[in-house]
């Protein structure tokens, strides 16, 4: 059974993510411990509320550090709503710019939609070949949200290695509303702006996947 430590600086109430993991078949830690967070087979970055008091826990407990190491060594990392924003360069709310973990450029801000918070049930637009959706097909997701990436700025020549980035946008599916990254898989490197853990049998089959695909040591 893998590994996995859900990261504990300080970002709301965990314990769905912690019994969603279980779920998908991973024996789960809730911690802090720098040691544990990088001896895990996976690490889960939550996150919820205002980008710049996440960043100032993450920094807290090493968190930038831990990612960083991890995905050096080619380790699986899975960040999770504002877990997500984090991995990118930047947020700007209310005119103030946070330095995040910068393993993405790009920048988090606030939705342009004629309803803000996104918040409820929406679908998602997959590319080919992606594995967290594996077996997912129109279903939709939990979002509750203000702000995201509206432009994905990574550009590689690699085809063979390009990042998967699922899409999504806000309002009702009869009214456009503000396209935004909705998924990104990255190698190692995972994450979703909606929250799988509240997503019903969607967001299990996505947990299931990612679970599924850690490496681990041989018995």
């Amino acid at each position: 059974m893998p590994t996995v430590v859900v990261l504990d600086y300080g970002s709301g109430n965990l314990r769905s993510a912690v019994r969603a993991l279980e779920r998908a078949g991973a024996a789960v830690t809730l911690t802090s411990d720098k040691q544990a967070a990088l001896d895990a087979d996976g690490l889960v970055v939550p996150g919820v509320g205002a980008y710049a008091a996440c960043m100032a826990g993450l920094r807290g407990v090493k968190g930038p550090e831990i990612i960083g190491r991890r995905l050096a060594g080619g380790r699986p990392v899975l960040g999770i709503c504002v877990g997500m924003q984090v991995l990118f360069a930047t947020g700007v709310e209310h005119g103030i710019t946070t330095e995040g973990c910068d393993e993405w450029p790009g920048t988090v801000e606030r939705l342009r939609a004629p309803v803000v918070p996104h918040m409820g049930w929406n679908t998602v637009a997959v590319p080919e070949g992606s594995r967290l959706f594996d077996g997912i097909t129109d279903e939709r997701f939990y979002f509750v949200h203000s702000y995201g990436v509206r432009e994905w700025e990574l550009v590689t020549n690699d085809r063979t290695k390009a990042p998967l980035v699922t899409w999504a946008e806000t309002g009702p599916d009869q009214e456009r509303g503000d396209r935004f990254v909705a998924a990104v898989e990255n190698g190692p490197l995972c994450a979703t702006q909606f929250h799988p853990e509240k997503s019903g049998d969607a967001g299990a089959r996505l947990l299931a996947n990612w679970v599924g695909g850690l490496p681990t040591p041989p018995s």
